[in-house]
């Protein structure tokens, strides 16, 4: 029961996160702080975790999907979105990133808190696990997202990605360039230990 779970407040919303869904920490609200939605967008929530950004989208947004891997994260937004008053307008699907996808269907804004941290341990399934890891270089999602995210991005469109120093953001620039879309960092928070978390935006 979601009474059951801890309790993390942003903004006037509260989320509730069991043990096995990623718990918002500084990169979440880094996210959520800049989150530049228009009026009407459509929205695609990729690795939506508790629903966070989902939730925070969907008060400007016409509709919102959201997409997780982990059957536990899609439940626990399912039910945050419901919380928030927000259920109406977010649409929720169980699936390894664009696979949950039709395609030729095309969305205004594209966000994704990717797993980026750096793991020896390429073998960790966990659910928790593999919304941090992001394999040896941190690259392993990352990369095949920004290889299918212009696909299923509306020509005036946009993706906003979270990423830290430590898996390469210059490689995701150069990455997302080769695939037709001009990127840049607009946010940044310095952490501990050497590293910074960035915000990329990415538009054609």
């Amino acid at each position: 029961m979601l009474l059951s779970n801890k309790k993390v407040f942003f903004s006037g919303y509260v989320f509730y996160v069991p043990e096995s869904v990623y718990e918002p920490a500084e990169d979440s609200f880094l996210f959520a702080e800049n989150l530049a939605v228009r009026e009407g967008d459509v929205v695609l929530d990729m690795g939506t975790g508790c629903g966070i950004l989902g939730v925070v989208a969907a008060e400007k947004a016409a509709e919102v999907v959201a997409v997780d891997v982990n059957p536990y994260a899609v439940h626990c937004a399912e039910k945050n979105a419901k919380v928030n008053g927000v259920s109406d307008k977010i649409f929720f699907l169980q699936g390894d990133l664009f696979t949950a996808i039709r395609i030729g269907e095309k969305f205004d804004l594209i966000l994704f808190n990717a797993p980026y941290l750096p793991s020896e341990d390429t073998e960790d399934d966990s659910w928790l696990g593999r919304a941090w890891s992001g394999g040896v270089a941190g690259r392993q999602v990352i990369d095949r997202f920004v290889a299918e995210a212009s696909k299923y991005l509306k020509r005036d469109g946009r993706v906003f990605l979270m990423q830290s120093t430590l898996s390469g953001f210059n490689e995701t620039l150069r990455k997302f360039e080769e695939n037709g879309l001009k990127a840049s960092v607009v946010a940044e928070l310095a952490l501990p230990f050497f590293e910074t978390i960035v915000l990329v935006e990415a538009k054609w």
